[in-house]
């Protein structure tokens, strides 16, 4: 659970949330395979999330804080799929998710990509057993940052269920 509360404060300003503390979703702590689930908030403020770590980076990058894959599920706004790069991108930086050879482009602001196609890399999570993400790094460096999709489809099926 410790890892989950320093987890999830680092996803706490990429997500925009307030006040009270995460409720990780199911019988088993909010863990499906290696996804975490959770929700945050009450009401029309609630959101439902599901994220990973990397599970393997190149090249090493000194101080890198966490990297995370995470999909977010709001009243209004549904399939927000984020890369948190761990380091500041550079300016006009992009990156792209790679799953059995569909390709999710993703814009970069500050120290998070998004993507404008959620539904596409939603779909293609729940397809695949692994998603490698090309991005550039401090200094111009190509970076790839490695996740396993290993219980996405359960996390995914949570945060979808509490937040509809």
């Amino acid at each position: 659970m410790r890892k989950f509360m320093i987890v999830f404060a680092a996803l706490t300003p990429v997500l925009g949330f307030a006040d009270s503390g995460p409720v990780p979703l199911g019988d088993n702590g909010g863990k499906f395979g290696d996804w975490t689930a959770a929700t945050y908030g009450s009401g029309s403020a609630k959101a439902c999330y599901a994220f990973t770590n990397a599970q393997a980076s190149s090249p090493v990058i000194p101080n890198r804080g966490p990297v995370m894959l995470t999909v977010v599920e709001r009243h209004d706004d549904h399939d927000e799929v984020t890369l948190a790069a761990g380091f500041t991108f550079p300016k006009k930086a992009s990156a792209v998710i790679s799953v059995n050879g569909t390709f999710i482009s993703f814009y970069t602001k500050g120290d998070t990509a998004y993507t404008s196609n959620g539904a596409l890399a939603v779909t293609s999570f729940q397809q695949g057993s692994s998603a490698s993400a090309a991005s550039t790094g401090p200094g111009g460096v190509a970076v790839t940052d490695n996740f396993s999709l290993a219980g996405f489809s359960d996390a995914y099926g949570a945060i979808t269920a509490a937040c509809p």
